[in-house]
């Protein structure tokens, strides 16, 4: 079976791919928030089934309520697929009110607001397939309930509520590995926190040794060596070896000179540095975010200032610039950035 699963952007729902990750081994995982990054998740979704017409398919998506007319649109989608033979099982698990309509029309469409979604998805490996082995239940599905005393507040619950707290904070403040050009890798890596943090539960005050061990556990996961350093160092070389790694996929020219472009890095002045001066063969560095607004890098080769003049309306520095695209339009492939920056590079 080939399961892909769309999920919110916060504890809940990462929670819930932590859940599917244990149970089906491998998927295509999409993390979204409201609005637009569901429907680009929805219709990136849509265009990579059309590669697994033989197979067996799951699309789940837990912690987002869709509007009415998104669960219409998608209804309809699904079931031209259906007709010209995909074998396709739609599944949406969540718990927000707020999407009572739909779950009341479409049957693939869940609505439970007396649990988390974490802890619809957990129920929901049991009710439909053939649910964990006792080692895996046996840590997992106290982590979930902490993740369901926290998500819909049940301050009564004392101990799951207080490592619930610990919990949320460690996932939101995750911001070591992007989680947009490297999603799979960020999501990867709050999975493994999760899973760390599962070791606490049955420690006296848990909760507390937990958020004193919170950083020690993510430079545990970022160290490529043995050698120790400073949180911002290790993920700064942990950065720097991960764009090495997909280098040719990231790379631009600009009149025979090579560069490197990223999509929502931000604060690019040290890895850029760090990555140029690693790889000798790369002049600069581009890094754009989701409103257009652009950085450039460079290490004395190419005139990035010159670069965003023309590019982007911008200035700066020789090897220290920024701008901004105005025509730019928010994505979640990194291809069709690419497309579009390389478009403007071949224009100058």
């Amino acid at each position: 079976m080939k399961l892909f699963h769309i999920s919110h952007t916060d504890l809940d729902g990462y929670g819930c791919q932590l859940i599917t990750k244990e149970y089906f081994k491998e998927g295509f995982f999409y993390n979204a928030n409201y609005g637009l990054e569901v429907k680009l998740s929805i219709k990136k979704v849509l265009e990579q089934v059309l590669e697994y017409k033989e197979d067996e398919i799951l699309i789940l998506i837990s912690d987002l309520n869709l509007t009415f007319q998104e669960a219409k649109d998608l209804d309809n989608e699904i079931d031209k697929l259906i007709k010209i033979g995909y074998k396709i099982k739609l599944q949406l698990l969540d718990h927000h009110i707020s999407g009572k309509k739909a779950a009341e029309t479409f049957p693939w469409y869940y609505l439970d607001d007396k649990r988390c979604a974490t802890k619809i998805v957990y129920d929901y490996i049991f009710e439909e397939y053939d649910g964990f082995e006792h080692n895996t239940s046996s840590w997992l599905k106290p982590l979930v309930d902490t993740i369901n005393a926290v998500d819909i507040w049940l301050e009564n619950e004392i101990k799951n509520f207080e490592f619930g707290k610990v919990l949320m904070s460690m996932i939101t403040k995750v911001r070591e590995i992007n989680n947009i050009l490297f999603a799979d890798l960020n999501r990867d890596f709050r999975c493994h926190l999760l899973k760390q943090a599962a070791k606490y539960l049955d420690v006296v005050d848990g909760h507390i040794k937990l958020d004193n061990d919170v950083h020690f556990i993510k430079k545990d996961f970022l160290k490529l060596s043995e050698k120790d350093d400073t949180l911002d160092n290790l993920s700064a070389t942990y950065l720097v070896k991960t764009l090495v790694d997909v280098k040719d996929d990231l790379t631009v020219t600009y009149k025979g000179h090579k560069g490197l472009l990223t999509y929502c890095l931000g604060s690019i002045s040290i890895p850029a540095n760090a990555f140029l001066r690693a790889n000798p063969e790369y002049d600069f560095f581009i890094d754009i975010n989701k409103k257009g607004n652009a950085s450039f890098r460079a290490d004395g080769k190419v005139d990035v200032s010159l670069m965003a003049s023309k590019l982007a309306n911008g200035g700066g520095h020789v090897n220290a610039s920024g701008g901004k695209f105005d025509d730019f339009r928010e994505v979640i492939d990194f291809s069709e950035v690419k497309t579009y920056i390389q478009n403007k590079l071949d224009k100058i």
